[in-house]
């Protein structure tokens, strides 16, 4: 008796030797490709902040309304649904490591009548209790193999969630942006209505005393009504704007935000960029291609070990009422195992290896295009900033020349010394270049959004998905 119950202990030790064996464990791949450059153009050694990067525009309204899209929005609850399949689907490749057991029972009357009989009818009992279990001795890893590639499925999913929260916030600093920016080019259009309008009424008073011809009234009205035209442009862009803001927000199109700021907010230096292999940390597309490099190694060894023999184990038993205190002698006498390989699929087999290796090399070079094209996006982004700043600052030099030319040709034409036009000139100059200087400085702001975007970051304050385990809730311990 003692004996025969040491058979499941030997061989639970041997199922777990043999399951040690996963010669087609793909083999660790460098971290980073080779192609990347030691740094960028500008750099800075200081640490970068762990605060979102919104915080640096200074602007609660900013802060608040991007915690509500990261809340609210329904493509980023899209992205954690996406997350939860993956996580589910993590569980049922996990559960080939663990046996399966079900059980099952019956019970069952029966009752004949007696013909002629005293006792009318004679009955009869029986039922029946029983246990199956399964498992397939995971030889050649291929079990573990699945499950590994699942794992890393899950942490890509994770990685495409904040990739996703990145974009989400980005945009929504955008169209806050761009909202303040026809904000301010519709109370300049107001401005510059209510000057050329004064301008008008000036030049009609020396029409009326036969000191300038019409002509110049009528460029001037010209003027006034052209500024008077943009008006409405500018007011349905806002609306446009508010409206894309307010979907981003998980909110009805019409919906009050509560947007009181008036100005521009005002960024200041260069943050602290790093080294070009800080992105692989930091860009969730990034860490996404590259885990689902890895997932596609695993799977290439699941295909692998899917060409050689399977050993399964199965046991049963089966009860009725005078078997019961047999129970643990008569279980290890339904041990069986079998035995299947593979020999003749046309090539199925192997063509699915073939097939997941040129997935493997596929997504290969899709890391390597990401991660080359993440260091060209913070390059770009910070080329576009420094070259607009200098153009702002090129662009005042402009404005103040402009401004001066305005004044003499005004004063020239008060003098008499010259007629209306070069007025007119320089008006519509010094006006078109005040609405460029607004679009200017939203295109500054613009690029710094963006320089924080294609830095990415782990900012987005979805701790629940930063540390996604093997514990048995997602695929089993490991």
């Amino acid at each position: 008796m003692q004996s025969r119950c040491l058979y499941p202990l030997i061989l639970f030790a041997c199922i777990m030797m043999l399951t040690a064996c996963s010669p087609f464990e793909p083999a660790a791949r460098p971290d980073a490709p080779g192609e990347l450059p030691d740094g960028y153009s500008l750099y800075s050694v200081e640490a970068r902040s762990p605060l979102p990067w919104w915080d640096e525009m200074g602007s609660p309204e900013l802060n608040r309304l991007i915690d509500v899209a990261l809340t609210d929005n329904f493509s980023l609850s899209e992205s954690w649904s996406r997350l939860q399949q993956a996580r589910a689907a993590a569980v049922q490749a996990g559960a080939g490591l663990y046996p399966e057991l079900e059980a099952f029972g019956s019970a069952e009357t029966t009752r004949k009548d007696t013909a002629g009989g005293s006792s009318g009818s004679v009955g009869n009992q029986s039922y029946e209790l029983g246990l199956t279990a399964s498992y397939e001795i995971d030889l050649w890893g291929r079990v573990r193999s699945q499950r590994e590639a699942a794992l890393l499925d899950v942490k890509a999913t994770e990685a495409d969630l904040h990739a996703a929260a990145v974009s989400l916030a980005a945009e929504v600093a955008l169209r806050w942006v761009q909202i303040l920016s026809q904000r301010l080019q519709k109370q300049l259009l107001e401005k510059q209505l209510s000057s050329n309008s004064t301008f008008l009424e000036l030049i009609e008073l020396r029409f009326r005393k036969a000191m300038v011809s019409a002509l110049d009234v009528y460029q001037q009205k010209q003027v006034v009504e052209n500024v008077r035209a943009k008006i409405p442009l500018v007011e349905a862009e806002i609306q446009l704007l508010m409206h894309e803001l307010a979907v981003l927000l998980g909110r009805p199109p019409k919906s009050n935000l509560k947007l009181n700021q008036k100005t521009m907010p005002t960024i200041g230096q260069l943050p602290p960029l790093g080294l070009p292999a800080d992105l692989l940390a930091a860009r969730p597309d990034v860490r996404a291609a590259g885990m689902r490099l890895q997932a596609a190694d695993w799977q290439l060894a699941e295909a692998r070990a899917n060409r050689l023999p399977a050993l399964r184990v199965g046991a049963g038993a089966q009860y009725g009422p005078e078997e019961l205190d047999l129970l643990f002698d008569t279980w290890l006498l339904s041990l069986a195992a079998n035995l299947t390989a593979p020999i003749f699929d046309a090539g199925r087999r192997a063509a699915e290896v073939d097939r997941i290796q040129a997935t493997v090399d596929e997504n290969l070079w899709a890391y390597r295009r990401v991660v080359l094209t993440a260091v060209k996006e913070v390059e770009d982004a910070l080329e576009r900033e420094i070259r607009q700043r200098e153009h702002i600052e090129a662009l005042k030099a402009v404005m103040t020349a402009a401004q001066r030319g305005f004044e003499e040709a005004l004063a020239r034409y008060r003098r008499g010394l010259s007629d209306y036009l070069p007025v007119l000139t320089q008006l519509i100059a010094v006006q078109d270049l005040e609405r460029d200087m607004i679009e200017q400085r939203e295109a500054l702001v613009r690029y710094r959004i963006g320089l924080y975007r294609v830095l990415g970051g782990s900012w987005a304050g979805m701790s629940d998905t930063n540390s996604i385990d093997r514990s048995p809730e997602v695929a089993g311990q490991g």
